[in-house]
Parts: structure tokens; sequence; C-alpha cells
């Protein structure tokens, strides 16, 4: 199973190389399946992942000038704070066991993996239908920096409890809020991303202890796939390929819940 662990890592990076998103989601569902790690310590072992993986697609995207700063700082603001303080005061106070259901009990690593698949079935979908082109009007269109600074507060949300990028929310908001280039929202998402599982991962390091001879082969793994995500994109047509992840995504997700409620 360890093997397909790390098969998958490289996939991770292969995604957010390529597409700037999408491959974190699938942290999660890889680090409990694959290397037995309970659901809500997995979420702590994601954001690094996520976080040197990111960093490191980032880095070459900004040697290249793909990066927009001013963006990435608007956005970041209500992404980073939230992580922060859901990393802090959230997930340390929920409960192992939230409801009894009486057919169904829901603890907190099984709601953990449910709003998991939820997410990742959203995600597919974002990224399997066809994105909208933006007219020559709506590009000359002020920045709405209201939206983004919530749309901030959204992502948030999502990497703080789940540890997962939430790369499929940041770009569209990057692209029609802020009017980049497909190549500029993929290079500042992966900053935005690795800013948010930075410090998602700071506030873990006081609660919670990591197996650091096994997180830090599964991250260079993922960091290499970056590199080979990269190199993809400039020869093949990353809207196609992305479709194909998506839904990838969505049979994972489905899966999860079959998982999860029946299959156990």
């Amino acid at each position: 199973m360890e093997i397909a662990g790390y098969l998958a890592a490289l996939l991770i990076g292969v995604s957010l190389g390529l597409i700037g998103g999408g491959g974190s989601i699938l942290t999660i569902p890889v680090l409990v399946y694959l290397f037995q790690i309970p659901p809500t310590i997995a979420t702590g072992y994601s954001l690094f992942v996520v976080c040197c993986s990111s960093l490191a697609g980032a880095y070459k995207n900004y040697r290249r000038g793909n990066i927009n700063m001013q963006a990435a700082f608007y956005f970041g603001i209500t992404s980073i704070l939230t992580v922060v303080l859901i990393r802090k005061f959230l997930i340390p106070v929920i409960p192992e066991h939230l409801l009894d259901l009486g057919f169904l009990t829901l603890t907190k690593s099984l709601a953990t993996m449910l709003l998991f698949a939820v997410i990742m079935i959203i995600a597919a979908l974002n990224m399997v239908r066809k994105q909208p082109v933006l007219s020559e009007e709506e590009k000359n269109q002020p920045i709405h920096l209201p939206k983004a600074l919530i749309k901030g507060v959204q992502v948030g949300i999502l990497t703080g409890l789940l540890g997962a990028g939430g790369g499929f929310i940041i770009i569209p908001v990057l692209i029609f809020s802020f009017h980049l280039s497909m190549k500029e929202a993929i290079g500042t998402s992966l900053l935005i991303i690795a800013m948010n599982s930075l410090f998602g991962f700071a506030g873990d390091l006081f609660h919670q202890t990591f197996d650091w001879l096994l997180l830090l082969p599964i991250t260079a793994i993922a960091i290499t796939g970056t590199f080979i995500g990269r190199r993809l994109g400039q020869d093949l047509p990353g809207e196609k390929l992305k479709k194909w992840f998506g839904w990838f995504v969505l049979v994972m997700g489905i899966y999860i819940i079959l998982h999860e409620l029946i299959l156990k």
C-alpha cells in the first residue's frame, strides 16, 4: 500500500504543478487509506505536504513572472487569518463523538472524511465544467476586492478544517476578480496555497506529533511531482488534463462516501 501511496503523492505534485490546484484534494485520502493515518491527524500532515509542494511550484512560477503579488497579498489576508484561528482554536475543541443517529454514529474522523468527500465532488465538478472566457469588457472591470476577501475566508475554512489547498476556489477568483491570465492565476494560486498551509501547519506544531520519517519522503516525492507537472504544462493541453483529473477526483469523492458509510 505504501508504494501506491508514494505514487499517489507524485500525482498530487504533478497536479499542483500542472493546473495550480486539485492535487491537494487527494492528500487526505492518500494519507488515510494508503498510509493508514487517522483522518484528524492526517489534516496536519496534509498541510505540510501541500505547503512544501505548492511553494516549490510557486518558486518556479515566480522566476517566470507568473505571480501577481498584489492579488496574493489581498487574497491571503483573510485566508491566512481564518486558517490560523481554525487550527489554533476550533480544531482542538471539536469532540471526537459528535452525534448518535441510532443507525450511524458520527465521529470527528467520520465527519472529516464525509466533508472532505463533498468538497472533492464540488472541486471535481469545477474542474470538469468548461470555464467561461472573459470578454474585453469583463477584463477591464475593477477588481472586486470585497468578493476576493470573502472567498479568502472560504479558502481559509477549507484549509483550516481539512488541510486542502482550495485551488479550485482560488483560481476562478483570481481570473474573474483580479483579471489574471491562466498562467498568472496558477502561479498566484500556488503561493496562496503555500502561505495558508504554512500558517496552518505552524499552529499544529504546538499540539501534534509528526512522524517525520514518513512525512518527509512523501513531501519530497510530491515536490518532485510539481516540477514534472510544471514541465508537462509546457507541452500538454492543461485544460484537457484538468478535466480528466476532475473525473478522477469525482470518482474518488463518491468512493469515500461509499467506503465510510457502507463498505466499512
